[in-house]
């Protein structure tokens, strides 16, 4: 059953390799290449929310797999994108300097 006092944002919203057509919901130079769900769940979980990770299908990329977040419904949607599409670039950039250093 649907859960309407919730969100649902595909890792396609925050896809620089995805075209708007696709589904990406985000600008190129807010978007990232390849997100993964982990860093979607860590994004919004910085941000206040209160993340659900599911895996799965996004309808316009059917045969790759995929997965969403599910967030409670704090503002309008398109903030919500927005915020987490910066706090995501945060949580991309972390990561990845982790690796560098060696931690």
């Amino acid at each position: 059953m649907k859960e309407y006092d919730r969100s649902v944002l595909w890792l396609e919203y925050f896809n620089s390799s995805v075209s708007r057509k696709k589904g990406r919901r985000v600008p190129t130079n807010q978007a990232v290449r390849s997100p993964r769900l982990q860093e979607l769940l860590e994004a919004a979980r910085r941000l206040g929310y209160d993340p659900q990770a599911v895996e799965g299908f996004h309808p316009r990329h059917f045969p790759n797999p995929s997965g969403h977040v599910s967030i409670q419904k704090l503002k309008r949607k398109s903030d919500s994108i927005k915020e987490i599409a910066t706090m995501l670039s945060v949580v991309r950039g972390e990561s990845r300097s982790g690796a560098k250093t060696g931690e």
